[in-house]
């Protein structure tokens, strides 16, 4: 195996799962176990002033070899994995030449990654693909971009002919729950420009991104025996149904694609007397975020008026901002992530995120930070998987990228 591959499978092994519930900083305190794993591994390279703070952010650099000044870069990832599904126990699989068939992923629970429900696998035939067992997420998103960078810098380490500026690493906590940058010190960082190493298949480059907020619904009801009910009983659990259907069908997350914003009812729960609704609303355009954060309260108003009474409460909280207003003054630092993915015979990919990084906040607190792939595919969830190939290209372009800013 290569040294992005075993650093890999030495932490999709760390259970770094966030907690949006959660009031700690960083939301679990696992997450700290693999952050001090990750400084011994950046001294064990060479890079002497890692350390980690006490919100868990790791930072360290790699001093300039050059006799002039150049451009200070840095490279993010996060340690955190989705609430979405456990990653405890991460079980990965190798699978040697895939055939391009189905993926056995787990017999007893038959769980099975197919390219009939998963086309972009019939890319990777031949090559080695790493999987879950089918009882967890795997972890690529996005310790496959803690490995690249780390493993990038080992390289750069082992090889000191390779002339490069002062290089800038860091991993961030709670980025899946949307608090990576919170307590990010841009300035202790010390980048003028930055990489996020967080991105999906070979090739993704991407400096637009969703305009994003969450919204809390709360419902509040009125409990009556069913037996003597009528006219008196207001059953939340039905209000939540009801605002659910007021919201346009179409406009989910299912349901769009490219610039397609959307509502995403993440959870729903409650009784008659109470009920609660999360949602995330997603929008590339800022005119029409803002569109739909007044729609969905305007959803709460009409219930409220049609029962004559204050029933539903409708809390929405902005999350991040699209950085394509910030990265275009800086656009040489995607012109150089292209340049660098061309020469490491990668073909460059520029597509919107339909999610978020920790670059898009960044870029709104001063770093320029576009976002470049892992090689990873289905993340949060038991189908993800990431070809080996892709991990070992990723290293390649980090290093690309650091040569062009040091031949500047």
């Amino acid at each position: 195996m290569s040294e992005v591959v075993d650093r890999f499978l030495k932490y999709v092994k760390f259970d770094t799962k966030s907690d949006e519930d959660s009031e700690s900083i960083p939301s679990t305190a696992k997450q700290l176990v693999l952050a001090k794993e990750l400084v011994c591994d950046l001294k064990a390279i060479g890079l002497l002033d890692a350390e980690v703070d006490d919100k868990g952010y790791v930072m360290a650099s790699l001093p300039s070899n050059m006799d002039k000044k150049v451009p200070e870069i840095g490279f993010i990832a996060h340690m955190d994995t989705s609430p979405e599904i456990s990653g405890k126990d991460v079980k990965p699989q190798i699978v040697d030449n895939y055939d391009g068939k189905d993926i056995i992923l787990n017999k007893d629970k038959n769980v099975i990654l197919s390219p009939a429900e998963f086309p972009e696998l019939l890319k990777y035939k031949g090559k080695t693909l790493i999987t879950t067992d089918g009882t967890t997420l795997l972890g690529a998103d996005d310790k496959a971009g803690v490995s690249e960078i780390i493993s990038a810098v080992s390289y750069l380490t082992k090889h000191p002919e390779v002339k490069h500026g002062t290089v800038h690493v860091a991993v961030t906590p709670d980025e899946e729950i949307g608090r990576g940058a919170d307590y990010f010190d841009v300035k202790k960082f010390g980048a003028e420009v930055a990489y996020t190493v967080d991105g999906g298949s070979i090739g993704e480059l991407e400096y637009e991104n969703f305009n994003a907020a969450g919204a809390k619904v709360f419902i509040e009801g009125r409990s009556v025996h069913p037996g003597d009910a009528k006219n008196k009983m207001i059953n939340a659990v039905e209000i939540a149904g009801e605002f659910m259907g007021l919201l346009p069908k179409n406009e989910v997350p299912e349901h769009t694609e490219k610039y397609e914003g959307f509502y995403h009812a993440c959870s729903v729960k409650g009784s008659i007397e109470e009920a609660e609704i999360q949602y995330i609303i997603r929008d590339f355009d800022k005119e029409s975020f803002e569109n739909r954060k007044k729609l969905i309260a305007a959803v709460g108003s009409f219930i409220n008026k049609k029962y004559g009474m204050e029933i539903v409460k409708v809390e929405v909280k902005d999350q991040y901002y699209n950085m394509k207003e910030k990265i275009e003054p800086h656009k040489h630092v995607v012109d150089i992530a292209y340049k660098a993915m061309e020469n490491a015979s990668v073909t460059p990919v520029v597509s919107p995120i339909r999610g978020g990084t920790d670059g898009a906040r960044l870029s709104y607190m001063g770093l320029p930070t576009p976002n470049m792939f892992t090689g990873g595919m289905n993340f949060h969830g038991k189908y993800e998987c990431i070809p080996t190939f892709a991990m070992e290209k990723a290293v390649e372009v980090i290093v690309e990228i650091i040569k062009l800013y040091s031949a500047k």
